[in-house]
């Protein structure tokens, strides 16, 4: 079991964004910048941790539950953009960044990661949250 099917399944706290029957988006509790938000399918037992070896279906399913919460930070964020990486190589479990862009250079994995508090945390999730329409 990884680390995010706990966070799934409820057994790790995480600040959620939004959630169906499939798929989980939560803030990055490591962000590169205010709303980082990963997005993972709800695997039980992750057999796949590389997002070009899921099923079409699924793939394209996680891709449109994405742009939705990306719609979501976009509104709440008032950023430019919004970014996405694949890079999945930290956590054996399929997921997806969105990373709320002012610049290109947000997006950059080698910055130094933000330290926000629980209340910042909390007050940056549900402001995306009222934002996303499923």
């Amino acid at each position: 079991m990884t680390i995010f099917s706990k966070i799934i399944k409820g057994e790790i706290p995480s600040y959620k964004i939004a959630e169906d029957e499939r798929f989980y988006a939560f803030l990055d509790i490591n962000p590169m910048v205010k709303g980082h938000t990963l997005v993972v399918p709800k695997l039980d037992e992750p057999e796949e941790d590389y997002i070009f070896n899921l099923d079409d279906q699924l793939l394209g399913d996680m891709m449109v539950f994405a742009k939705r919460v990306a719609a979501g930070i976009k509104e709440a964020t008032g950023c430019k953009r919004v970014g996405v990486a694949v890079l999945g190589m930290e956590v054996p479990h399929v997921h997806i960044h969105l990373v709320p862009l002012m610049k290109e250079s947000d997006m950059s994995f080698a910055n130094p990661k933000l330290s926000l508090s629980a209340e910042e945390m909390e007050q940056i999730a549900s402001s995306i949250r009222s934002n996303i329409v499923l």
